[in-house]
């Protein structure tokens, strides 16, 4: 087994432990190669390994900061390839340059851009959060020839939903976070049967990379931001229904 195909192995591993039914829609828009940024929604701890599964392809998934700090979970994400973000910061200078470099390798790299609210506050499957638009930003920079961005919406039809930690323990492993600041506990949300539904690709083009670092750039990173969010909320209400 190569170390590429290793978290894809893993990945389904995981979600056949717990007994997860995974039903595949438009999986024809899923590039089976070159660079890729995978962008979804994002509910549970089960959603990167559900993502690598249904596509079939290793993707390194972009995670949280406590996450690489946690004994036992930090070996986990390290298994499945996870790009930790460092601590929050005016920039995560060590996502854009890993994350770059793996484009122009052309692998793929899983980007949740809801960060860390969802998953501290539970919310219904059907809804999706506002986006961060750090994904956009690292795919007009790349110097990658050939980049699809591919929306994918995860919807939830069946799932169990656990109480985890306290939420202020995750405090310990990073002070900077302010959703770790909440009294409660950090909800578990085990998928018992999902929709994963593809969204069309979005091809960044030479122009949109040239126009990025003058006046552009702005509406650039908007517009990639909001036609993803736009086009996963648009297959949540398919999917959920």
């Amino acid at each position: 087994m190569s170390l590429e195909d290793r978290p894809l192995q893993i990945s389904h591993g995981f979600l056949s432990a717990f007994g997860t039914r995974t039903f595949l829609y438009y999986r024809d828009r899923i590039p089976q190669e070159g660079a890729a940024l995978i962008v979804s929604n994002h509910r549970s701890f089960m959603d990167a390994p559900l993502l690598m599964a249904g596509t079939g392809r290793s993707i390194h998934f972009a995670c949280h900061h406590y996450m690489g700090q946690v004994p036992l979970l930090r070996e986990f994400v390290t298994e499945l390839g996870c790009l930790v973000l460092e601590s929050y910061g005016p920039q995560q200078h060590r996502f854009f340059r890993q994350g770059s470099k793996l484009l122009q390798q052309q692998a793929a790299i899983g980007v949740f851009p809801e960060g860390a609210t969802p998953m501290v506050q539970l919310t219904p499957p059907s809804e999706v959060g506002e986006f961060h638009r750090g994904f956009a930003h690292l795919a007009l920079s790349a110097k990658v020839s050939e980049l699809a961005i591919v929306p994918v919406a995860i919807a939830s039809m069946e799932e169990q939903v656990l109480s985890g930690l306290p939420v202020r323990m995750l405090s310990l492993f990073d002070p900077t976070e302010p959703h770790f600041q909440q009294d409660g506990f950090h909800p578990m949300v085990i998928y018992r049967r999902v929709n994963l539904l593809v969204g069309r690709p979005y091809w960044m083009t030479p122009a949109q990379k040239q126009g990025y670092p003058g006046k552009s750039g702005k509406r650039l990173v908007n517009e990639i931001t909001d036609r993803c969010r736009e086009e996963i909320a648009g297959l949540l209400r398919q999917g959920c229904y």
